[in-house]
Formats: structure tokens, C-alpha cells, sequence
């Protein structure tokens, strides 16, 4: 009689779990008693790899940066900055769409992850070499924001019916934004980070700055 061999923990082990769980289930699955069900382990003996639930989350943030450098540093380069970045940025958003959770979850943590500053470094080095003085990516980092890993930081969310929810006095006050909010639509949910930032909005953004940036390349 043989017993299959069972595979050891490890703090890579309960991360890509972690992020499996959170594929599935979204983020709010992600604890550590769920987490060492999903591992067959008991729940202590995760605290020998990861020090709490916060150090789960931080950890995550790494699996998915170190993803996006992994399949951003296989590309070839455009035949440009712009090109290059422009490609660059889409597809660590396509790295986000595989995580939907992911774009809330960076936002929150309270240190910077050494692989998403890998990232920025990387796209530092692409606008020197395309020209640009630091002073000028500096002001570019800030003027891309989000976007340059991939997602837009909406500033509020009012929901898939906002018009419908907002009550006759409100609206008498606001009827430029209900007027507009009323009319649009996002017709690609599997594009969507977020609302309004689904495929068509966020090259729509993204195109505006890069384009803006490269005239102001070379002054």
C-alpha cells in the first residue's frame, strides 16, 4: 500500500494559492483559515511562511507584479517610445484582467512592492532612452498614474443605474452629469477593471497622455 507524497508547504505555495483563491472567489476569500483549507494544511502552520493575512495580501501584490514583469520582458521593442510603452501598458492590463481583484488591492498597500518598482524602473529606462530628461518622466509618471501598470483609478463609482438611483431633488441640481450618466454604456464587461475603465476608456486615456508626452519629448 502506498500513500501519495504530499507536496510541502512554502510561502511561493500558499501566495499562488492565494491568488487562485482570489481568481475564483475574489479578494474577501482570501484568509487564512480558507487558505489552509485550500492547502489541506492546518491553519497555524501557514504563519511559518506568511506572518499574518496582511502579509498574504503584500505578497500577492508580488505575484501579480512579477507576472507582469515576466510577460512584459518577453516583448520586442516597437519602433519607438511610445509604441513600446503603448505595448508595454496593454499588456500588463491584460495581466490585471486575469485579476480583477488585483487594482483595488494595490492601491491599499502601505509598502511599495520591489517588483512593481522593478516595473516603474524598467519604463524609466524606455523613456531615457527615448529621449526623455528625468525631470520630464518624473512629470510623466504623475501624469500617467495608474495607467502606467495598467488600470485607472476611478475617482468615484456610482454604480451600473446611477441615474435611476439618484432622487428628483439631486438630479434638478445635477442634470448636466445625470444626462451623461444616463447615456453611457460599457458594452465589454470582460474588458473592465472598473467602472469606466474599460478597454475603450483606458487606451482612450492612455493615448492622450502618451501623445501629449511625446510632443513635449523633445523641447
Amino acid at each position: 500500500m502506498t500513500t501519495e507524497a504530499r507536496i510541502p508547504l512554502s510561502r511561493e505555495r500558499v501566495l499562488r494559492t492565494a491568488v487562485a483563491l482570489a481568481d475564483e472567489h475574489g479578494l474577501a476569500a482570501v484568509t487564512m483559515r480558507r487558505l489552509a483549507e485550500e492547502l489541506g494544511a492546518e491553519a497555524m502552520s501557514l504563519y511559518y511562511h506568511v506572518a499574518k493575512k496582511e502579509d498574504v495580501l503584500d505578497g500577492i501584490v508580488d505575484v501579480v507584479a512579477q507576472e507582469i514583469n515576466e510577460t512584459v520582458a518577453r516583448l520586442d521593442s516597437g519602433p519607438d517610445w511610445k509604441s513600446t510603452a503603448r505595448r508595454r501598458i496593454l499588456t500588463a492590463r491584460e495581466v490585471f484582467l486575469r485579476h480583477r481583484w488585483a487594482p483595488a488591492l494595490f492601491g491599499t498597500r502601505s509598502s511599495t512592492s520591489l517588483a512593481v518598482l522593478k516595473y516603474y524602473d524598467s519604463l524609466v529606462a524606455l523613456m531615457r532612452e527615448g529621449g526623455f530628461s528625468h525631470d520630464r518622466i518624473h512629470h510623466a509618471l504623475h501624469a500617467l498614474g495608474s495607467r502606467a501598470l495598467g488600470f485607472s483609478q476611478e475617482p468615484f463609482d456610482p454604480g451600473p443605474d446611477a441615474s435611476a438611483k439618484v432622487p428628483a431633488e439631486v438630479v434638478a441640481q445635477l442634470p448636466n452629469l445625470v444626462a451623461m450618466l444616463s447615456e453611457i454604456a460599457h458594452d465589454d464587461p470582460d474588458s473592465t477593471l472598473g467602472w469606466c475603465d474599460d478597454q475603450a476608456e483606458f487606451e482612450f486615456g492612455l493615448d492622450l497622455v502618451l501623445d501629449g508626452l511625446d510632443r513635449l519629448r523633445g523641447r
